[in-house]
């Protein structure tokens, strides 16, 4: 199972923004569907923003005009920028393929995800 490696995060103004990028150890143009998750201290991960390898984006409607999701095949990375983020925005963001018949629960192999800390 392909694993992704995250990074970007850090330590943000309210109202700022960040780009976080994560790496797919295998081939990403193999993965179709691909997303962006994020997870509280104590919550579950979320679904935040995918992408299909056909373009085909899907951002969750609190988060849309605020998050857009890329992917860049031929360098194995797909992208999260966030603008005008918010101190709800604070969570740990990690990169999993999107499986749509298994609960994200059940997901298993998240990588390393990066922090995002938004804070005056």
């Amino acid at each position: 199972q392909v694993q992704f490696v995250a990074s970007g995060g850090g330590l943000v103004q309210p109202g700022g923004s960040l780009r976080l990028a994560c790496e797919a150890s295998k081939n990403l143009a193999r993965i179709y569907h691909v997303g962006w998750y994020r997870q509280r201290p104590g919550e579950q991960h979320v679904l935040v923003a995918s992408i299909t390898d056909g373009g085909r984006i899907e951002v969750l409607e609190s988060l849309k005009g605020r998050f857009t999701i890329s992917r860049v095949n031929a360098e194995n990375r797909v992208y999260l920028q966030m603008h005008n983020l918010k101190p709800e925005d604070m969570a740990t963001y990690y990169c999993h393929e999107v499986l749509p018949l298994t609960p994200i629960d059940d997901y298993r192999d998240w990588g390393q995800g990066t922090q995002v800390t938004v804070s005056s």
